[in-house]
């Protein structure tokens, strides 16, 4: 038995290294329409997402929906990298288990252990999407013109870490983008695993020969469920990372943040903005999965 073979039964570095790059690849163009998504959450001056789009091409030009996305295009392959790595580590251990308390069965996973597998490739991610994503939110919203207060992202990363710390400023938020990040994850591999092993079940065939226009499909799909699983998680994160700093802060905490937005918005205030995001969500990630599985089978 070769090397490479013996690491890829063990899940070992090269088939981590694998799911690593994979990962990667799928990462691209994930940040178009965000700036809607951003504006609707945390203002009350956008009848919806038409108006909103008007009123930012009309007001800023054109350019401003591009506001913020430096940050996230430098960083989104290091995040759906994450993802995808972390996610596949956990299933290799979660099969490996399986394996070990029934030996005579084969070791997939129960729908259970994908969403657990997703929740931890999410918490794994959230060490680096919290603060990508804060600094861009603040770019997003920011005041446009000469009243603008970060020139770009490195300004912007500066000035909150120098306002409150690196924990309380460039990371305010992250206990909601934890749990929000938890809960998208295992929505999303749960849904997408779940649509890809029935389908080669159904049609008795291997998940390689499972065509690519399917892959897309169900890819897109589970871009559905994600958001439609953890928005409201979205939401609370999108106020806090857009709050005041220090003494200006209108949230004390996540709790708060929850609490003053049903109080103040009921339950339509955590589903604000949520159509631009459904409306992203499906060609974001069907082309994600579609290229991450393509390069996986590229590489095995």
């Amino acid at each position: 038995m070769g090397v490479e073979k013996e690491l890829e039964e063990t899940g070992g570095f090269a088939r981590t290294v694998k799911d690593l790059f994979s990962g990667a690849a799928g990462g691209v163009a994930q940040v178009l329409l965000d700036i809607i998504k951003v504006r609707l959450q945390t203002s009350e001056e956008y009848k919806g997402a038409v108006d909103c789009a008007t009123k930012i091409y009309k007001n800023e030009g054109p350019l401003a929906f591009y506001k913020g996305t430096l940050t996230p295009l430098l960083g989104i392959g290091a995040c759906v990298s994450i993802q995808f790595g972390a996610f596949h580590y956990a299933r290799r251990a979660l099969e490996s288990r399986n394996v070990a308390a029934n030996p005579t069965q084969p070791g997939t996973l129960s729908l259970p252990q994908y969403y657990l597998a997703g929740a931890f490739a999410g918490v794994a991610n959230s060490v680096i999407s919290g603060p990508i994503e804060h600094v861009r939110i603040r770019l997003q919203t920011q005041p446009h013109g000469a009243q603008r207060l970060y020139s770009g992202p490195v300004d912007c990363v500066r000035k909150l870490a120098a306002s409150n710390g690196v924990l309380r400023g460039l990371y305010r938020g992250e206990a909601v983008t934890i749990l929000r990040e938890a809960q998208a994850y295992g929505m999303w591999f749960l849904a997408f695993e779940w649509m890809m092993t029935a389908d080669a079940r159904r049609n008795g065939v291997e998940r390689a020969a499972i065509p690519t226009w399917k892959v897309a499909l169900y890819g897109g799909l589970a871009g559905e469920a994600l958001w439609l699983g953890s928005y409201p998680f979205d939401v609370v994160k999108s106020k806090m990372q857009t709050d005041g700093l220090g003494d200006k802060a209108r949230y004390s905490s996540m709790r708060d943040c929850f609490a003053q937005t049903w109080r103040g918005e009921g339950m339509r205030g955590f589903w604000k903005g949520l159509g631009p995001t459904l409306l992203r969500a499906m060609p974001v990630s069907a082309g994600t999965f579609a290229v991450v599985e393509m390069t996986m089978r590229l590489l095995n």
